[in-house]
């Protein structure tokens, strides 16, 4: 008996008991009133049951806070109370001002949480109308701190990135649901497929880590906890996580999975779009929009990325101060750059999405009023500049407005250095079709693009050639890969980086027709250099940009050396112990690298794929001197099946005359059209269940996701317009 009136004179346990009394009231109270609301009006308002919870939690405080008072004075008074005599006194007295202390702090709490809920519902009703006109879009209407939004839930774990999985998911259906355990940092799987993101996308994107809940809530202005992250907030951080375990999947070929995972992108996506995006989480809702755009491309659905990328854009122009800004911004312009590559550089060959998502508006007259603008490029480097630029729009073009910001982080810079460069080449290719076509009296049209004018990089590389030129740039950016690299403590060896430098190197040397396709020895070096990267780490063939294509080439490559040096060995002349070991490394580096790229290959849409490399003709290295003359290449290149892309075209053709060049630049275009029917149709026998059962439920997937992206879309379209 003694020890029961103790406890009940312990101020803390009576003041559990009291609040947990209260909230089962409050929820036995909320589920009446919401029986009756669903039978009138709908429900009462979530936020108004939170608020009498508060205020009578309040209520019991104040209460506490009295009868601690009076027991104290009784305590130190020596007074018979409840508890009785001494019990007050000494240590245990010390202990009771402490818990007066945390009480008092708990009640200034709970009285700031209720004057932030009397504001939240005053601006609710004050401006409910255009509540959602800033959501998905990033409006301008004013947007309140999270801790003015806290909704309070009942978590089961607050150490983990989901924030409770079965609790704060709102409207989120089953399918997405069943994967938020992946989000876990403590989840194997989730973790899994977390290593596949970061040894092929990240690698090379090298983005900011996405905090966890705890880091999110700690890092806010006015420090929250995680159990009262609002339900937006939330939905916001587990689309950026979702779309990076995407992609995850997707380059480990769970390709069922994948669909999945970028659904949950899209559900959690819509959670968040009615709602004005928080500063504080508008970088991962822009990553989280870049990487499902990503994911659609490598899908082969490039209207969708070019959706999803202007959508990024809207946030990014709102992110002038944010850390990591500029390599999402590097991230961005160097996937432009593998579609830049694709279609040729044409737009007129690009999706039309300007009616579903309008272009961002140009800035002003003053827009580069902040000093940020370069007087010798003409263009600000500030990231709302960059994003709301014209001719950014489609794709990152012109002068690199990340390289040329000496602020910006050295590894970002050289990402878009290289993307530069491949565009600066990709219009040098197109420049030397269009002469070709001139020399066959053909007429750039639809399927000849290239012939509307100089291109804004082109233009920008004319201006400031000793700067701008596609060795300098390259040479820039292996440069400021070293500077990140001596100045960070990180294991990332940069595999991905390093290897498009050699790749691009090793292009762009020795490129003079008069050399008869020879090759320095750093060039040798280079492209095994490039192949035996690929061997080492094929989740490298994942990374966003050109870097599937840029190997593709550096083996096409390979081949003209096999050619070149087996044509060596016919002439009569025994090769030496050096030609034959470098012959032998050259043709195994490039068996080996032919496998993976084919295996690749036969992944990917036929609009996205590069060249299907033919394979050695190993009976044609028997015989020499008279014996080899008209006899077969080693690598018969003539059996190449072309990529689409005119910049790769132009490796396999760098030994034939213009006008055969032309010739089976033209019949690649026609095998590409013929062999993308044949896809369409083999996709319309799917509809009409055609195919395997493994097959089918894959294309059912698809398409019951794909109405998922465009009820998604359809909302940022409306709020983007509005």
């Amino acid at each position: 008996g003694a020890d029961g009136m103790g406890g009940m004179n312990d101020p803390m346990a009576l003041q559990r008991q009291m609040m947990l009394q209260q909230q089962m009231q409050m929820m036995g109270a909320g589920g009446d009133m919401g029986g009756m609301g669903g039978m009138g009006a709908g429900g009462m308002d979530e936020q108004m049951l939170q608020q009498q919870m508060l205020q009578q939690q309040l209520e019991a405080q104040q209460q506490m806070m009295m009868g601690g008072g009076s027991d104290s004075m009784m305590g130190g008074m020596g007074g018979a109370g409840m508890g009785g005599m001494g019990g007050m006194g000494g240590a245990d007295g010390s202990a009771m001002l402490n818990n007066q202390a945390s009480t008092q702090q708990q009640l200034s709490y709970l009285q700031q949480l209720q004057a932030q809920q009397q504001q939240m519902q005053m601006h609710q009703q004050g401006g409910s109308g255009n509540a959602g006109g800033g959501g998905g879009a990033g409006g301008s209407s004013e947007v309140q701190p999270p801790s003015q939004r806290a909704r309070t839930v009942q978590t089961g774990s607050t150490d983990s990135q989901i924030g409770g999985p079965g609790n704060q998911s709102g409207g989120l259906p089953k399918s997405v649901l069943k994967h938020l355990p992946l989000l876990e940092k403590t989840n194997a799987d989730g973790n899994r497929l977390r290593s596949y993101y970061d040894l092929s996308i990240d690698e090379l994107f090298c983005l900011p880590a996405i905090p966890t809940d705890e880091e999110y809530c700690a890092r806010l202005s006015v420090p929250i906890n995680p159990s009262l992250l609002p339900r937006f907030d939330l939905a916001a951080l587990q689309a950026a996580r979702f779309a990076e375990i995407a992609l995850g999947a997707l380059a480990n070929n769970q390709v069922a999975l994948a669909l999945e995972l970028s659904n949950a992108t899209v559900m959690c996506l819509r959670e968040c779009v009615e709602e004005p995006v928080h500063p504080s989480c508008m970088y991962d809702v822009a990553r989280a929009y870049l990487l499902h755009g990503i994911f659609r491309s490598f899908r082969g659905d490039m209207a969708r990325y070019f959706k999803y990328r202007r959508v990024c854009l809207t946030h990014l122009s709102q992110l002038d101060s944010i850390p990591g800004v500029e390599a999402l911004l590097a991230s961005i312009s160097f996937h432009d750059s593998w579609a830049y590559m694709i279609h040729n550089a044409s737009e007129e060959a690009l999706p039309e999405i300007d009616e579903a998502i309008p272009p961002l508006p140009a800035p002003g007259a003053n827009g580069g009023a902040d000093g940020r603008t370069d007087s010798k490029y003409g263009i600000s480097t500030k990231p709302s500049q960059i994003a709301s630029n014209p001719t950014n729009q489609m794709w990152i073009q012109g002068a690199p407005p990340v390289f040329i910001n000496n602020e910006a982080p050295p590894i970002s810079r050289s990402l878009d250095a290289l993307a530069c460069a491949i565009r600066s080449c990709c219009d040098q290719a197109n420049s030397r079709f269009e002469g070709m076509a001139r020399e066959m009296n053909q007429v750039p049209g639809p399927d000849n693009e290239g012939g509307s004018g100089v291109s804004p990089t082109t233009q920008a590389v004319m201006a400031n050639h000793n700067e701008l030129c596609s060795r300098n740039m390259v040479l820039s950016a292996f440069t400021l890969l070293q500077q990140h690299e001596a100045s960070t403590s990180s294991v990332n060896k940069n595999h991905g980086h390093h290897m498009i430098v050699s790749a691009m190197d090793a292009f762009l040397e020795g490129g003079d027709e008069d050399e008869a396709g020879g090759f320095t020895d750093s060039q040798i070096q280079s492209l095994l250099s490039v192949c035996n990267t690929t061997i080492e780490h094929p989740l490298l063939l994942y990374q966003g940009g050109p870097t599937y294509h840029m190997v593709s080439n550096a083996a096409i490559l390979l081949c003209h050396l096999l050619n070149g040096m087996h044509a060596n060995r016919g002439s009569g002349d025994a090769p030496g112990e050096m030609e034959a070991a470098l012959f032998d490394e050259v043709l195994d580096t490039f068996i080996a690298v032919r496998k993976l790229l084919n295996i690749h290959r036969r992944k990917l849409p036929v609009r996205l794929r590069c060249h299907g490399i033919p394979r050695p003709n190993f009976g044609s290295s028997v015989g020499s001197g008279a014996d080899q003359v008209g006899a077969a290449p080693f690598v018969d290149l003539g059996e190449t099946l072309m990529c689409g892309s005119r910049g790769c075209q132009g490796f396999v053709l760098m030994a034939c005359s213009p006008c055969v060049a032309a010739e089976r630049a033209q019949a690649a275009t026609m095998k590409q059209e013929a062999a993308a029917a044949r896809e369409a149709h083999a996709q319309a026998g799917r509809a009409e269940g055609e195919i395997n059962e493994f097959d089918k439920e894959l294309y059912d997937l698809g398409v019951e996701f794909d109405l998922d992206d465009d009820a998604l879309l359809n909302v940022l379209s409306r709020i983007i317009a509005t």
